[in-house]
Formats: structure tokens, sequence, C-alpha cells
């Protein structure tokens, strides 16, 4: 096995139109293999990182929803912190709630205050412990959740309007600015944090992997104030980042999915997979990163829409699959379907559903692939 640590930077709500927009986050492009077209299994949290930690889509691991997370099937899936575990690493998270991801495997399960403590001090302290291990001849995996933007959002949009407030869906240029201030201290979190790491020279033999969960809307949707109630690409799509030391700079546009990420932080530690325990839907971008051709996989997205109510159901009622030129969106709470030509519409505004039907064929019968692989261990 290779001698690697692995620090994941998680960016909780970061957008992908943010990023690529950045001067800070293009000079991370410039040193980094950039997966600009990465679709995330669930547009909240819960459901994203308990897919990015099994490599599975919640629909056979059982976190599908906000309210699913104790019903993670945690003697079928293995996750990425135990694999590490049994490897001889150390494991340690700081992340917001105890509920975010899968709690086995972790030596250190930290929780921050979200409210109170100052993320970068707190994570800089961390990887001066974790800097610490090396030294005491110990590989390391760190995986730190930056909530600031989550925390900010909830208050100043999630406690204020509904999904249907007229005040927030007429205010986008004030809801562009609210968002981006938060996206800008993200930023500054993140140059302070990879600071410390190149400080520490742990930049030298870390695998680090800088990314998001989830979009959060700035009122693109009526129905959808921050994330969590539509499969739209704005939500949907995600960056990440690997700073990998060896490896040239390289974007890769082809549309990956997070649930791939487990399985290449694997194959790349040539840590194989246990086969006592159920198969991944991921599949490595290693093959992808060394510039061998690689078939485009479907991406399969979830997520309960809450409508009405104030909480979102138990579980999911809209779901999508996608191509990087296609997507169906199936929403089982009106029992309509929605069809977009990402590659002319990728604000996806006009809905072509019963105008390409040999498209929506095929997608259709993906996602029932799919819908069948819900009680498969």
């Amino acid at each position: 096995m290779l001698s690697k640590n692995i620090i994941v930077l998680m960016i909780d709500g970061g957008r992908l139109d943010r990023a690529k927009n950045s001067s800070f986050f293009n000079k991370i492009r410039s040193k980094s293999v950039f997966f600009s077209n990465s679709i995330t299994y669930g547009p909240h949290t819960i459901a994203a990182m308990h897919a990015f930690f099994a490599g599975c889509y919640g629909i056979r691991t059982g976190t599908d929803s906000y309210w699913s997370t104790y019903k993670f099937k945690k003697n079928k899936f293995k996750t990425l912190t135990e694999y590490l575990k049994e490897n001889d690493y150390y494991t340690c998270t700081d992340i917001v709630s105890e509920i975010v991801i899968p709690k086995q495997g972790f030596d250190e399960f930290l929780i921050h205050d979200e409210k109170k403590d100052n993320l970068t001090d707190r994570h800089i302290r961390l990887l001066e412990a974790m800097k610490a291990k090396n030294i005491a001849g110990h590989n390391f995996f760190l995986f730190l959740q930056y909530s600031n933007i989550h925390t900010k959002i909830s208050e100043e949009v999630l406690k204020v309007f509904n999904n249907f407030s007229k005040e927030y869906f007429e205010n986008r240029k004030l809801n562009e600015q609210r968002y981006d201030k938060q996206f800008k201290k993200a930023e500054n979190y993140l140059m302070n944090i990879l600071e410390k790491i190149t400080l520490l020279d742990l930049d030298k033999n870390s695998l680090i992997l800088i990314m998001s969960d989830h979009g959060i809307s700035v009122g693109e949707k009526v129905g959808e104030r921050a994330y969590g109630a539509f499969c739209y690409d704005y939500t949907l799509r995600t960056f990440a980042y690997f700073l990998i030391p060896g490896f040239s700079p390289l974007e890769i546009t082809q549309q990956v999915r997070t649930i791939d990420m487990m399985p290449s932080i694997l194959e790349f530690l040539h840590i194989s997979l246990d086969k006592s325990y159920s198969e991944l839907d991921g599949e490595s971008l290693l093959p992808l990163i060394k510039g061998q051709k690689v078939s485009e996989k479907i991406a399969y997205s979830e997520t309960g829409n809450p409508l009405e109510e104030k909480k979102p159901p138990k579980t999911p009622n809209t779901k999508s699959v996608r191509t990087s030129k296609w997507k169906l969106i199936v929403n089982e709470y009106n029992n309509s379907k929605e069809l977009y030509d990402l590659g002319n519409d990728p604000d996806e505004n006009t809905n072509l559903i019963d105008t390409n039907l040999e498209i929506q064929e095929t997608l259709w019968k993906k996602f029932l692939e799919i819908q069948s692989t819900k009680n498969k261990l």
C-alpha cells in the first residue's frame, strides 16, 4: 500500500458555478485533477455524504432521506473510514452533527458548534494533531466539514422564508449576494487550511480532496428556497478537486458521481474491496485520471420535496436519472415527469417530456433498473 494521508475538505453547500468563476478556485484547479461534472446522489448533506462514504446510492444503503441516518445498513456496506482504519490509518472527523456521516471506523468523531466555533482555527489545530500522528509513524484520514454556508443560509433563508415565499423569489439579486458573501468566506477558510497543509509539508504525502456535497438555490425555481426539494442541477452538480502528489493538473469534463470518489481513493491506495460486503454502485475514476477511455455512467439522484409542509417526507418523492446531455426527473408527489436537454438548456427551463420519446424511454428504463436495486445487497 502507498504511504499517503487522506484529507477531505468538504464545503457544505458549495455551488459549482461559483467555484468555476472563482480566481481562488481556479488556482486550485491549476494544480489539481478537477472533475467539473460531478453529480451528487442527494441534494442535502445526510444522503449525499452517506453515499460518498459507502460508494453506494442511498436507495441501497438505507440512508435516502433526512430521517434515515440510523437506517444505514452498516453490516452490508463497508465505509471508506472502515477500509482505512483496517489499513492502520488514524481516522478523524470534525462535522456539524453526528448524523451527517456514518460513524463506524472513526478514532475521533468530533462535533463542532456551527454558531460559536471558528472552523479555521479549529481545523488548523486538527491538522497539527494529524502531523504529530505522521511523525509518530501513522498515516491519517481527516474529514473536515466547512458548515458555515449552511449555517448562514439556514439562519437567513430557511428560518425566514418558506419554499413559496414571494418576497424571496422576487429578490434574486439579493439572494445571490447573500450566498456569494458566504462563498467568499469559504474561499478564505480553504486558503488558510491549504496554507497550513503546505507549512506542515502534508501536501507532499497526502491525497487532498476538496469537494462540495450539494449546491444551494438562489431562487432559480419557485418551490425551493435552498436545497433538498428538487433534482435540478444547481443543487445536484458539485465540485471535486483532487490534489495528488505526482499527478499532472487535469480537467475531466465527463460526467462522474460523488459515489465514485470512495472507490477511487481505495484504488489509489491499492486497497482491495472486501467481497464479504455488498458491491458498490460507484466505480474508480483512476482510469479517467490516467487518460483511459471510460464509458459515461448514468447518475441517479433523489430527495424528498416537502411541498407545503415544514419538514421533508420520510422517503424520497422526486428522483432523477441523467447523462451529461439529458435528464429525466420523476416527481412521484404529483405523478409528473420532466425531460431536459442539458446541452442546449442547462438551466432546465423547457420541459421536453413526450417530445423526445426515444430518449425518454431509454432514461425511463435506466430509472426502473435503479429502482429495482432498492433491496439489493
